[in-house]
């Protein structure tokens, strides 16, 4: 699983560095998501992948019966979720912004109007 999981994130890398090369900006925050995605899945897999039950410590006890699951991962691919989200809103606030201003979406034409 993972290696599955390996293959998965290094081609949504290289397919996010390869959109955010590209000339228009639309397909740069496409790339940004993509990257973003995944970070999450790399901070999943490096968590460690198990098929527990969740981290829930019983009544009278100290720590959760094993085997449990790591429930750090999972809050910082929710963070991460968060972050990522106000970070794609922001560019796409901006891209629309300088869409209005400039016309074209062309990242070597917006270069052209910074006389």
């Amino acid at each position: 699983m993972n290696v599955v999981l390996a293959v998965v994130i290094g081609g949504l890398y290289a397919t996010g560095l390869y959109m955010m090369m590209r000339r228009s900006i639309v397909k740069l925050i496409i790339g940004l998501a993509l990257l973003s995605h995944a970070a999450n899945l790399l901070i999943f897999t490096a968590g460690g992948l198990t098929r527990a039950r969740p981290p829930l410590i019983p009544e009278g006890a100290n720590v959760p019966p094993a085997p449990f699951a790591d429930p750090l991962p999972q809050a910082l691919i929710l963070t991460a979720i968060v972050i990522s989200f106000g970070v794609l809103a922001f560019a796409l606030v901006l891209i629309h912004r300088a869409y209005g201003t400039v016309g074209t979406d062309d990242l070597d034409e917006m270069k052209a109007t910074d006389t």
